[in-house]
């Protein structure tokens, strides 16, 4: 029963972190970038403003995060390529900052840009700094590594995941970039978030009693459903934790359905929402999936897979292991086969981790 109870805090702590304190004038793009706040730089010449006619990249980061660790030599790489744009790290959200040094070091040339500190006060939640607050939180971010393009014009010109940064940002240095388009996007984002926070504010209440049953569970759900039969567009950000209130509330096969309904309906042409659907499914801190419920994954899957005319290799990938999970080990091996062939000229071609799949799968472990 911990277990169940971890998985509803979570739940809805994301559902929480998503809609992210959204309000009337936040920042979007096309909007002045807000004012460099930093207590220290760490690493790098200190950078004290955005300078017109230069393009910079403001990425913002934790030492406990492990998707920032991940993306930091990404960040690395692409520093190395645009020698022209001021690449800059801003470490926030730290219990302490003290570990920040230590960490860069630590780093070394893995982490090869400007990095600098949240000017936090002494004794205040480290959420209150002027970086986390005037970047993060007024752009609705919900969470970290996160990234922001300045533009020339000293205005934000793309936000989001640094390791999809690497399209726009090539865009933007082209001078290609559709600044009015991505601002529209933004806003659309925006108003996503404010009405994501809405629903957050109905769940609560039935959270803060505690100890929850199946019928506060389905409470939940029908919470979930009502938003998202008024507001249809904000259902990939709600489907993953109303299938985790479903399970909870012991509802597997209305769990499994409502995957495949999804799959069949507002995720069909959305490779995205298909695989992250997936990947909340069989993340490593979630109970075990019924056989219904992986079978109803397997088919977000193939569906992602055709979307991509079976050329994406890390697709496959994820098939691949979808279909040894699901007992069907020789289309694994014979779709793991596939994934190999597509990483050729790709940075996966010399990834190990593909053959030892494959080799899994061939010996049925």
């Amino acid at each position: 029963m911990l277990k169940k109870f971890s998985a509803i805090v979570v739940a809805v702590a994301a559902i929480a972190l998503l809609s992210s304190v959204a309000h009337a004038g936040g920042l979007i793009v096309g909007d002045p970038a807000p004012k460099l706040t930093v207590k220290k730089f760490v690493k790098g010449a200190p950078v004290a403003r955005f300078e017109k006619g230069k393009l910079y990249v403001v990425e913002f980061w934790a030492t406990w995060c492990v998707p920032c660790r991940e993306s930091i030599p990404h960040l690395t790489e692409l520093a190395k390529k645009y020698k022209g744009v001021t690449f800059l790290g801003v470490s926030i959200w730290e219990d302490d900052q003290r570990l920040v040094e230590p960490f860069v070091t630590k780093m070394g040339a893995k982490m090869d840009y400007h990095i600098a500190m949240d000017a936090v006060p002494s004794g205040v939640d480290s959420h209150k700094g002027p970086m986390a607050q005037k970047w993060m939180e007024a752009a609705a971010q919900p969470g970290i590594p996160t990234a922001f393009i300045i533009n020339k014009e000293g205005r934000v010109a793309w936000v989001g995941s640094p390791m999809a940064m690497a399209d726009p940002l090539a865009k933007i240095v082209a001078g290609h970039w559709d600044i009015a388009a991505a601002a529209a996007k933004s806003r659309k984002e925006q108003a996503i978030a404010h009405k994501v926070r809405a629903l957050e504010n109905q769940i609560q209440p039935v959270i803060a009693k505690g100890s929850l049953q199946k019928s506060d569970y389905m409470k939940i759900v029908s919470l979930m459903n009502a938003a998202v039969a008024k507001s249809p567009e904000i259902e990939p950000q709600v489907a993953p934790h109303k299938i985790q209130m479903l399970e909870l509330a012991d509802r597997q096969d209305a769990a499994a359905a409502y995957i495949t309904q999804l799959v069949d309906g507002a995720f069909k042409n959305s490779t995205g929402d298909l695989i992250r659907l997936a990947l909340a499914e069989v993340a490593p801190d979630n109970p075990q999936p019924t056989p219904a419920i992986l079978a109803a994954i397997l088919k977000a899957v193939q569906r992602a897979d055709v979307i991509t005319k079976s050329q994406d290799p890390t697709i496959a990938d994820f098939l691949a292991s979808m279909y040894f999970i699901n007992g069907k080990a020789p289309k694994a091996v014979e779709t793991q086969e596939r994934a190999i062939r597509l990483t050729k000229g790709t940075k996966y071609e010399k990834d190990p981790s593909f053959a030892e799949r494959l080799a899994k799968y061939r010996s049925g472990k």
